[in-house]
Order: structure tokens, then sequence, then C-alpha cells
């Protein structure tokens, strides 16, 4: 048939490949995300400040896996997927400390760790049901307006309002007319 296939290198030799690739995909880890999810902290998290530099403008942000996504509809299938199931379940126990780990170690009574209810956070942009396009209004002030970037106007990518032809030619407030 075929040839046995020779075993692929995983960068073992290359110091700086093995830890960028081992780290590339690294997210906080239960205890960073248990600091979060207290009272103070998680608020500020759920409301976070438009910015634009992240996706989906930081307002689709997964309080327990601590992942930004880039619309609602991303963080709605995310909720529903298994790596975020997975998360909430590992979650629902408190995490080790080290007074646990004294009592473990022989020096006082073991107590097992509590179990706790966890329940999906959803940030308030998903709450409401905003877009993309919504942010961006809500993050520049305008309202209902259309959002100027430079020399051309975005509008909403999914909605065309007037229906009308993207070739015709408008006029800004000076009268000039835009191509």
């Amino acid at each position: 048939m075929g040839n046995i296939q020779k075993r692929k290198r995983q960068h073992k030799g290359h110091l700086a490949l093995s830890k960028k690739y081992r780290l590339k995909r690294r997210t906080k880890d239960h205890d960073q995300i248990d600091d979060d999810l207290k009272a103070g902290v998680v608020e500020k998290l759920l409301a976070q400040p438009v910015d634009f530099d992240k996706p989906g403008l930081g307002q689709f942000y997964c309080v327990h896996c601590a992942k930004d996504f880039i619309n609602g509809d991303a963080f709605k299938s995310h909720i529903k997927g298994k790596p975020h199931k997975r998360r909430m379940h590992a979650l629902k126990t408190e995490p080790y400390s080290i007074a646990e780990s004294q009592r473990a170690g022989g020096m006082g009574s073991y107590k097992a760790p509590a179990k706790r209810k966890m329940e999906t956070l959803l940030p308030e942009s998903v709450a409401k049901g905003e877009s993309i396009a919504d942010v961006k209004r809500r993050a520049l002030g305008l309202g209902d307006e259309p959002i100027v970037d430079g020399e051309e106007t975005v509008k909403d990518v999914d909605v065309k309002e007037d229906g009308g032809d993207d070739n015709s030619d408008s006029e800004d407030e000076e009268g000039d007319k835009r191509m």
C-alpha cells in the first residue's frame, strides 16, 4: 500500500518556536477567572467601554472563558458549544487554595471543595440584542445616523434602509458631490 509516514517534529530543538506554539492559544486559568467573577470585577467586564482594537469592539466578552467575540451570533453559538460548557463545569468547584493544600498535606482536617451554582453571564450588548453597527453608533454617539469614516458613509451592511443604488451621487454638508 503505502510507506510508513515519518513522525512530524514539534519544534523541540528550537526553544522560541516551541514556546510560541505552546502559548499561542493560552487563556486565563480557572483561579484567574474566579477572581474575575467577584462582585466588583464582573460588572466592569460585562459593561466594558468600546475598544476599537478588540474583536467585536470589546462588547461581546465571555467572562467564563475570557474570550472576545466578533458579534452576538458568535457569542450565542459559543455558549451552546462544548468548550464553554466544560469551562462552566470546571468553575462549579471552588479553586484550589493554599489552606486546602495544607489540609491535604496533613496540617488540619480535610474538607471537600464546595460546589457552587454557575450560570452564564451575558454582556449588555447581547442582552439588548445589539448588532456591531449599533455598537459603533452608540460608541460615536450618533444614535440613528449613519457612521461616517473619512470620505465614505458606512451603513448597516446587513440591512439597506432606503433600498437605493450604491452608485448614486450624494452631497455632503458643503454641497460637494461624492463619487
